[in-house]
């Protein structure tokens, strides 16, 4: 499913700071690590120091850090936005969205639990 010409609000997301590794095709050994600003089914928005072209391919390993294996997926990067600086000693960064291409049913299912799991506690704490 595709997060273009879709609202991105279909796919529930979690504020959850999973780890992330971006390793771009092609390229040998070099990965970016990151963490994860949400993460929802349809894909996840990372904070990144470089932006990315927009439609840029990638392989994503996300460790939701539950003792499990990594989750494994190919992602496009579906939209960048730059944030201002706030302090004028420290570089301004990228919010960037990346759609998952395939990731594996395995993958989804952890993701679509910690999602629920989280969205019903925050439910609770607003009662």
């Amino acid at each position: 499913m595709s997060w273009e010409g879709l609202n991105r609000r279909q796919f529930p997301r979690a504020m959850f700071p999973c780890l992330v590794k971006l390793i771009l095709p092609g390229s040998i050994g070099d990965a970016l690590l990151t963490h994860t600003e949400n993460i929802s089914t349809g894909g996840i928005c990372i904070i990144l120091r470089k932006g990315m072209e927009k439609f840029a391919l990638l392989d994503v390993e996300i460790d939701l850090m539950d003792g499990d294996e990594h989750i494994v997926s190919r992602g496009k990067v579906v939209w960048v936005v730059r944030r201002k600086a706030t302090d004028p000693v420290k570089p301004s960064c990228y919010d960037m969205g990346i759609e998952f291409i395939d990731i594996k049913p395995e993958g989804r299912k952890r993701i679509q639990y910690l999602v629920d799991h989280l969205g019903k506690i925050d439910q609770r704490a607003k009662l």
